[in-house]
């Protein structure tokens, strides 16, 4: 499957600003993490495209005009090399050269957080600082 430079881009920024940090506390194994999450919603049709996914209301912070990351990640210097680093990950995790971590995840949320949707569930994965679920199944 073959993806616009839009997908790219706003994945790239959807992994810069919902886990730059993660980078150099647990490597890069979490932002390949959240990169499948966002793949997987769109192969089970959570919406239309990459970038839909990313935007839809309220399903990454930081995409949130309310939340501190958005002018992080809306004015993200092209040579920041966390940047960079998110952007080489959108680009393997697109073309399918890196596999899905998650097996299958398209939900998580950060370890101090508890959202009501993981209320009674296990984590099926855990990479740094998030915990991964598998929500909806593939038919």
């Amino acid at each position: 499957m073959t993806y616009s430079t839009t997908d790219s881009d706003i994945l790239a920024r959807t992994i810069f600003g919902e886990g730059r940090g993660e980078l150099h506390k647990f490597g890069i194994a979490s932002l390949i993490a959240i990169a499948n999450v966002i793949v997987n919603r769109k192969n089970k049709n959570f919406a239309g495209t990459i970038a839909d996914v990313c935007l839809a209301p309220y399903q990454f912070s930081c995409w949130n005009k309310n939340d501190p990351n958005y002018g992080k990640i809306k004015d993200a210097p092209p040579k920041d090399s966390i940047f960079r680093v998110c952007s080489e990950v959108a680009e393997n995790v697109l073309a399918g050269r890196w596999p899905d971590l998650t097996d299958g995840c398209d939900h998580y949320h950060e370890k101090t957080v508890k959202p009501f949707w993981a209320a009674y569930r296990e984590p099926k994965r855990i990479f740094g600082s998030h915990c991964f679920y598998e929500l909806r199944r593939t038919k």
